[in-house]
C-alpha cells in the first residue's frame, strides 16, 4: 500500500516511521522534513500527505510533530479526510474500524519506537466496520463536511 508519510521535523519515531512501513511492505510517499525541497511545518507537510490520500495518489497517510494535535488538524481540513490522533494501538484499531480513520497523526514528543510498531500494527490489521451504525456515523461525518 500507498502511504503519505510527513513530518515537521525528524525527530523521535520520525526517522524510523518510513523504515518501519517499508518492513512491512508499503510505500511511503515522503513530505515535509523528509523532502528537502518541502516546506516542513506541520500545516503545509500534514496538507500535502492528507492531498496525497484525498487525491488518490496514496490509499492512507501518516502524519506527525511534536504533539501529533497540530498534524491532525491540518489533515482534517483537506475533504475526505478523516485524521485520527492515536497515541496506543487499542485507539488506532479502533479508529480504523469505527470511524473509518484514513489518516494517523502521532506526536513525535510521547510516541516511542516499541508503540509506534504496535500502533502501526493495530493500524494496518485494523479493518473497517461493517456494522450499520458505524457506517452511518462516518456518513454523517461525510455529509457535515458537504454541507459545511
Amino acid at each position: 500500500m500507498r502511504i503519505a508519510v510527513a513530518a515537521d521535523e525528524l525527530t523521535g519515531v520520525a526517522q524510523a516511521l518510513p523504515d518501519e512501513l517499508r518492513q512491512r511492505g508499503h510505500e511511503p510517499i515522503l513530505h515535509g522534513a523528509y523532502v528537502q525541497h518541502e516546506r516542513p511545518d506541520w500545516a503545509w507537510a500534514s496538507e500535502r500527505a492528507a492531498r496525497d490520500v484525498a487525491e488518490g495518489r496514496a490509499e492512507q497517510a501518516i502524519v506527525a510533530c511534536w504533539t501529533g494535535t497540530g498534524a491532525s488538524i491540518a489533515a482534517n481540513k483537506v475533504p475526505g479526510v478523516r485524521a485520527a490522533l492515536c497515541g496506543d494501538a487499542q485507539t488506532a484499531a479502533g479508529a480504523r474500524r469505527w470511524n473509518d480513520a484514513n489518516v494517523l497523526a502521532l506526536s513525535l514528543r510521547i510516541t516511542s519506537d516499541a508503540q509506534l510498531a504496535e500502533i502501526l500494527d493495530a493500524w494496518l490489521a485494523a479493518r473497517v466496520s461493517d456494522d450499520a451504525a458505524d457506517a452511518a456515523n462516518v456518513e454523517h461525518v461525510r455529509q457535515l463536511e458537504r454541507d459545511g
